[in-house]
């Protein structure tokens, strides 16, 4: 092993309205500790805990645009969900978006800055 994996990162132009989103999505925590105003914001444990997603501001974000390559997805979380139904619910309200695209076991939406990320369920 070389490293350990510190963060998942995601670029976007407002850090503390996303990671609020991602907070109520995956019941993790703000580490406010190892955030920096609204530049760089953190969720999770101390570092050296899994998991952990930090939110970088990215003011001329250029989002995805799913399924278009020419604006390809660059990366995604896949959230594990008991109920889908419930989970869609609940992300939408939470200012997420269906996308195109499902398969046996996984949904596609869009968080509210634009990324992928799949509900999955089996």
């Amino acid at each position: 092993m070389i490293g350990q994996l510190r963060s998942v990162v995601i670029d976007c132009p407002d850090p503390r309205a996303l990671a609020a989103f991602y907070a109520e999505l995956l019941g993790l925590p703000l580490a406010e500790r190892d955030s920096e105003d609204d530049e760089w914001v953190v969720l999770g444990g101390p570092r050296g805990y899994q998991p952990r997603v930090a939110f970088q501001k990215a003011p001329d974000l250029r989002p995805p645009n799913w399924p278009d390559p020419d604006r390809p997805q660059q990366f995604h979380l896949d959230v594990t969900v008991d109920d889908i139904e419930a989970a869609e619910r609940a992300a939408l309200a939470l200012g997420a978006r269906r996308l195109p695209g499902e398969g046996e076991g996984f949904r596609v939406y869009a968080d509210p800055a634009g990324h992928p990320f799949c509900l999955c369920w089996d």
